[in-house]
């Protein structure tokens, strides 16, 4: 009958359906383009590697771009959810710093797919920050100025600059080959923020 309410389990069934077909999608092309670079991805390639029809597929994304745009988004803010609970579980402002930086540290030693140079440059486009990885550095600049207030991290430099240092220099961690390395890494980066390090020489 028109005009009827939609059962909550179909409408549940319908979402959760569409999202498997978003992940597959995304996961698909992301592999692609892992495997071949991004400019040399095709619809068509998408649709077949993902097991779909192109209709299918041009229903849920406009072009190869906005895919690859979305699979970096869904990590992102699994990546995000990740940090917080890391943070959450740590107890005293010190203990919190290094569980958020550990756990981003390891998160990107593990990327797949960031080795492509032209992959990097194109879900990291300056124009096309997203709102999720506002939110991932908001929770380092947070992390770290509970951590300064609190007297353990140096107070010589702005938080956001420390937060986009942390972020950076941590992001080298996708280039290292073992967790011993990735662990030399982060000692290394907190090193550079503890509140004993010397001041730098002002004229």
């Amino acid at each position: 009958m028109y005009g009827a309410r939609v059962p909550p389990l179909w409408t549940n069934t319908v979402a959760s359906h569409r999202e498997e077909v978003r992940r597959t999608i995304t996961e698909a092309a992301w592999s692609l383009a892992t495997r071949h670079g991004p400019m040399s991805v095709t619809m068509s390639q998408v649709a077949t590697e993902a097991g779909i029809g192109r209709a299918t597929l041009y229903k849920y994304f406009p072009d190869v771009e906005s895919i690859l745009h979305a699979y970096h988004e869904r990590h992102v803010v699994e990546h995000l959810a990740r940090l917080s609970q890391l943070r959450d579980a740590a107890v005293g402002p010190k203990r919190r710093l290094e569980a958020v930086a550990a756990g981003y540290a390891q998160i990107c030693h593990h990327r797949t797919g960031h080795g492509n140079v032209d992959l990097v440059a194109l879900v990291h486009q300056a124009d096309r920050v997203s709102e999720a990885e506002k939110q991932l550095v908001a929770l380092v600049e947070e992390t770290l100025a509970d951590a300064v207030a609190k007297g353990v991290v140096r107070a010589d430099n702005p938080v956001e600059e420390l937060a986009l240092y942390l972020v950076h220099a941590l992001g080298a961690a996708q280039n290292l080959r073992s967790k011993a390395a990735v662990q030399r890494l982060v000692t290394v980066t907190l090193g550079a923020l503890d509140h004993r390090h010397p001041r730098p020489a002002t004229d």
